[in-house]
């Protein structure tokens, strides 16, 4: 017999917000997790490695990573991790101001292609600063809107990190970044449903031809090839931590059949969906 690797699905949690301090050796072997909120890894110190979905990061000090609703993570055996890990759901980021919004876009949009985060020395200062003011906040006896005061820590977070990921892209203000944001937007929403570049240029009133141009410009991809990662990225979790047929994840992104799935899938992975499912099965 041959069993699929089992997840744990991440659990309900108060208000959809919580922060917590990370200091421990994980001396047990890979478990999976699979989020149901966004989460904030804040490493100050690690050594090991942090599986995201089917990515594998070496932990550095002092180092961020940031994961969506949905992923599925696992650090290695053998992992030693000190610092933060943040939790929260869409409907706590509502609290915070519409001017955030764009801070959110920028850092979860596209986690699958770059979860990870270097700031210099300045900014984790300003950082470990932050995370210590919203944990204690958080661990203080609870009072009318104190949501709303993690919610302003929250923030403020979020538009620091913005910044190291912006200002490591080098391009914040830019028209094409903001076309860009927003492309990302409609596919993380939307790309269980349209496969197509012109399908995206058409909602944003642009061509093909320059949505792929501004995508190679801000990403270093172009905008298939994004496409095609958010498809595969999805697919690989679905094949690996589900038990459901080829043929319903080909229908459940949207694929016109089972063969036209299967031939995407190898062509952008060198293997067939069953031959990729297979790696992660154990004998009983």
């Amino acid at each position: 017999m041959k069993s699929a690797k089992k997840i744990i699905i991440e659990p309900v949690i108060d208000d959809s917000f919580s922060i917590s301090r990370i200091d421990h050796h994980l001396n047990d072997h890979e478990t999976f997790n699979r989020l149901t909120y966004h989460r904030i890894f804040f490493v100050e110190t690690g050594t090991g490695y942090l599986s995201i979905d089917n990515n594998v990061f070496e932990l550095h000090d002092n180092s961020i990573f940031l994961l969506s609703k949905g992923q599925i993570y696992a650090f290695s055996d053998q992992t030693s991790v000190m610092g933060f890990s943040i939790s929260f759901g869409d409907c706590f980021w509502q609290k915070t101001p519409p001017s955030a919004s764009n801070c959110k876009a920028v850092l979860f949009n596209n986690t699958s292609a770059n979860p990870y985060l270097k700031p210099n020395t300045t900014e984790v200062v300003e950082l470990l600063f932050l995370f210590n003011a919203l944990l204690s906040e958080y661990c203080s006896p609870q009072y009318i809107n104190q949501m709303d005061a993690l919610a302003a820590f929250l923030k403020i977070i979020m538009i620091k990190l913005a910044n190291v990921k912006l200002t490591a892209e080098a391009t914040f203000d830019s028209q094409d970044y903001i076309l860009y944001r927003k492309f990302m937007e409609m596919l993380s929403a939307q790309f269980d449903q349209y496969h197509a570049v012109s399908d995206y240029a058409k909602m944003l009133h642009v061509s093909a031809r320059r949505l792929s141009e501004l995508c190679k410009r801000c990403s270093g991809i172009k905008a298939k090839e994004i496409i095609n990662g958010q498809l595969i990225a999805e697919a690989k979790r679905l094949l690996q931590f589900s038990a459901i047929t080829v043929k319903e994840i080909a229908y459940s992104l949207n694929f016109n059949s089972a063969e036209q799935f299967s031939h995407f899938f190898k062509k952008n992975t060198k293997l067939s969906p069953l031959n990729y499912r297979n790696q992660f099965v154990d004998a009983d």
